[in-house]
């Protein structure tokens, strides 16, 4: 026979089960470094603004504003115990800084020699091989794109990244002054950025702008805030390795510049210490001529004044004084007798 069924237990423990499993298990804290969205049958809780109202929309170009509307959500901030009900499901994501090999493949671990080294072409069609960091982290301000706009959106943002990366480097020019001559830099010798950019040779632009190539980046992925949600904090390019095959030659061209602009720049400094020394003997020149001239001056001007307080005969008597003078120390005095 069958046993009779005690359905308060069955229901005691049914009512248990579901306070253990959605009720207990439904409490939920948030740590510093996480932020949580939360959704209801689905859907996010969302704001009446969009990513069109965040100032990261003006990275966007006007093409892409309408393709990258995504609507802001209520983000749940660190602290805690919070609750969701069971048709409630949290998104935990967290927007501590992250970095990453610049050659890293999120789908393939083996891609770019392992992870190592990202290959690159030249305006000049030479195949160079780029070392380097990215560091990275999710925007809590569009937490939409980053859990709902794309599916990974790592592999999306170094992807991103890496195309703007080739872009830059196989258009990449030497910056030229206002002048219009190439910029030289800080440890070059002088004339270098000339010598360089009158060779052609590409990748010793690039090795000498590696901070100009950074700045360049971080501001081409100024969009990826609103693209991805995912804030690209900076790239450092830290090497430029060309192939094995033209890494002497290159090594020869780099010496031969260097020895030419080492030869200019004594020139030019010869060139500039003689000026100097020539303007400095034309200013001692002038300073002996002023103070050989300076007491003429004064006793004209002196001669003048007794001219003009005591008369001609003022000044004849200081003529007589004056020869007086020179007749007590000469030794010789050959004088004027009128036939």
């Amino acid at each position: 026979m069958f046993e009779k069924i005690n359905f308060a237990g069955l229901l005691f423990g049914a009512v248990g089960w579901f306070l253990l499993v959605y009720v207990i298990r439904g409490f939920f804290t948030v740590n510093q470094n996480e932020r949580v969205v939360k959704t209801s049958f689905g859907r996010a809780q969302r704001l009446t603004t969009t990513t069109l109202d965040n100032p990261m929309a003006e990275y966007l170009r006007p093409d892409e504003r309408e393709r990258y509307k995504y609507p802001q959500l209520q983000v749940i901030q660190p602290g805690g115990p919070y609750f969701k009900w069971p048709w409630e499901k949290i998104y935990k994501v967290s927007i501590a800084t992250e970095t990453v090999n610049l050659a890293f493949d999120a789908e393939d671990i083996n891609a770019n020699k392992g992870g190592t080294e990202l290959d690159a072409v030249t305006k000049d069609q030479l195949n160079i091989g780029l070392v380097g960091q990215l560091r990275f982290r999710v925007s809590d301000q569009n937490l939409y794109a980053y859990i709902f706009g794309v599916k990974r959106p790592l592999v999306h943002v170094l992807g991103y990244f890496v195309s703007i990366l080739r872009q830059k480097i196989a258009s990449f020019e030497a910056p030229e002054h206002e002048a219009g001559t190439p910029q030289v830099h800080v440890g070059a010798p002088a004339n270098a950025g000339d010598l360089s950019a009158a060779a052609g040779v590409s990748i010793n632009d690039l090795r000498k702008n590696l901070r100009l190539l950074n700045e360049d980046m971080d501001k081409g992925c100024m969009s990826s805030t609103a693209r991805y949600g995912i804030v690209l904090d900076a790239s450092l390019i830290t090497g430029i390795d060309p192939p094995p095959d033209v890494e002497s030659a290159l090594a020869a061209i780099n010496t031969a510049h260097n020895s030419v602009g080492a030869e200019v720049s004594l020139a030019q400094a010869s060139a500039d210490q003689k000026l100097v020394q020539s303007r400095r003997a034309v200013e001692i020149q002038t300073l002996n001529s002023q103070a050989e001239v300076e007491p003429l001056v004064q006793l004209a001007q002196q001669l003048a004044d007794l001219k003009k307080n005591g008369g001609s005969g003022v000044l004849n008597a200081y003529v007589r004084n004056v020869k007086l003078s020179l007749f007590s120390k000469a030794k010789n005095a050959f004088v004027e007798v009128k036939p």
